[in-house]
């Protein structure tokens, strides 16, 4: 009421102003302006203010999270102290304050700290780092100050005992301090943060656990790392091949499957594929299974979703007939390496225009591996150059076709440098001079360049053929190359 009548009398005064000739508008900025300071000083403009949603306690549990077995068992053990209080005082034990996931985008960390509040039956609140940085000095920390009030107000008011802060992307809020000079704000933010994290104590009313997610773990501040803050580090790596076949019985529970689906094979040719991925990938086979209006979702549209996944969606546009048979050679040039170099290795090879590829061939290991030989890596430079290595032999002339091949080349050869497995031996990769490099790399490359063109030549008539029943089909399985191989005794 009091409010309404001063601005009634504000409103009076000013048409009075105006009315007698005087000019208002410099004490109206002015006015304006002390209002928004006014507005800084009281938080009126706080943009962060935790979401209602989000203090609720979360339905997703351990069980519905696939592929992460890992990750789950290590984050269990750290959570049983809000479980248990009364035992973990009794046995003296430090709290938890803080549990970092660390890993690829996609791979479920979000979910984790979900379900973390589900099975501690806590509040879960969330935020993301960006949304704690401002140009306004002291705006973040105030932000940082009220996140962790609003974290125990909520718990006190639902009659909880414990609340989860979640805070995605920490790398924002959280990277090493005095980076950026002309911007002290980033470091008060951090500094809130760190203060917030020791006030913690294992004899408060609310117990407060701080979960954060970061795929740049290596840019984090060490006062974040240290024991007594985040003392969990937790690496949510991308699934194996188990992991990805547990995360697709998931995703596919509610969507119906022929019988003939074999999700074993689909999670074998997905290696690399991190949970998010699996997931887009059971919903483009349903699209794809819909639109043919189909009654079940069958395996071709699994293979089709996971080249859509992979490189996009075809497109119409079409080479003309020469550049398709240019196209044809060089996908069967890396098709018919990677057959020899890794029999059973191809999954599908195609002419069909997707993303930015005019063609390509996907290959799949027989099993996931995480350590690479010398054998092995310059099989890999093989398979990627040999298609510029087909339309030289074939056609006589190179084309632009294969610069992607190139640089998947020269990043290998980097690696086997790095790693010692050339005649230079070990090297730091840091310190060894660009010539030095740049010539060693030449002579791996040209070797194994010079090796590939004598298999492309010995089977010259034999790409031909295969590039012939590409031209004529657009795309065909691994299976039917290995059949047209067998044909031709090629081993």
């Amino acid at each position: 009421m009091l409010g309404e009548l001063a601005l009634g009398i504000l409103l009076g005064v000013i048409i009075i102003l105006i009315i007698q000739g005087f000019n208002i508008f410099p004490f109206l900025f002015l006015g304006f302006l002390a209002y928004f300071v006014w507005q800084l000083g009281t938080g009126g403009v706080e943009r962060m203010d935790t979401n209602t949603d989000t203090k609720k306690i979360p339905l997703i549990d351990f069980k519905e999270i696939g592929g992460q077995e890992t990750a789950k068992k290590e984050l269990l053990e750290a959570l049983d102290f809000l479980k248990d209080l009364p035992a973990i005082k009794e046995m003296g034990i430090r709290a938890i304050k803080g549990i970092l996931l660390n890993g690829p985008p996609g791979t479920g960390k979000t979910l984790l700290a979900k379900a973390a509040a589900h099975y501690t039956d806590s509040i879960f609140i969330s935020a993301s780092g960006s949304e704690f940085i401002e140009m306004y000095a002291g705006l973040g920390a105030k932000r940082i100050r009220n996140l962790f009030k609003n974290a125990r107000n909520s718990a006190r008011k639902s009659g909880k005992n414990s609340a989860i802060i979640f805070i995605d992307e920490i790398d924002v809020l959280g990277s090493t301090r005095g980076q950026v000079s002309s911007h002290m704000e980033y470091d008060q933010t951090l500094n809130q943060l760190l203060v917030e994290m020791d006030g913690l104590s294992i004899d408060d009313d609310v117990q407060i656990l701080i979960m954060a997610a970061t795929n740049r773990m290596d840019v984090l501040d060490p006062a974040l790392l240290r024991p007594g803050r985040f003392d969990r580090i937790v690496n949510v790596d991308l699934p194996d091949k188990d992991g990805r076949l547990s995360i697709l019985k998931i995703h596919t529970a509610n969507k119906p499957l022929s019988p003939k689906v074999d999700l074993e094979e689909i999670a074998r040719e997905t290696f690399s594929f991190s949970g998010a991925h699996l997931e887009n990938l059971a919903n483009e086979a349903a699209i794809l299974a819909l639109r043919e209006k189909s009654p079940f979702i069958c395996q071709k549209h699994f293979i089709e979703a996971i080249d859509k996944v992979i490189m996009g969606e075809k497109l119409d546009r079409k080479p003309n007939k020469e550049e398709l048979k240019r196209v044809a050679i060089h996908e069967t040039g890396h098709a018919l390496l990677g057959e020899i170099m890794n029999p059973g290795s191809v999954s599908v090879i195609s002419i069909s225009s997707r993303g930015r590829a005019l063609g390509y061939v996907r290959h799949n290991p027989a099993d996931d591996l995480y350590l690479h030989t010398k054998d092995y890596l310059e099989k890999q430079i093989s398979i990627a150059i040999a298609g510029s290595v087909a339309e030289e032999v074939l056609l006589a002339s190179k084309s632009t076709g294969a610069s992607n091949d190139f640089k998947q080349a020269t990043r290998l050869v980097k690696i086997m440098i790095e790693a010692g497995m050339s005649e230079l031996g070990v090297v730091d990769k840091d310190t060894i001079p660009e010539k030095v490099l740049y010539e060693e790399m030449s002579i791996i490359l040209r070797r194994i360049e010079a090796e590939v063109k004598i298999i492309i030549e010995k089977h010259k008539e034999l790409i031909e053929k295969i590039a012939g029943e590409l031209l004529a089909q657009e795309s065909f399985s691994g299976d039917k190359l290995r059949e047209l191989l067998t044909e031709e005794k090629v081993a």
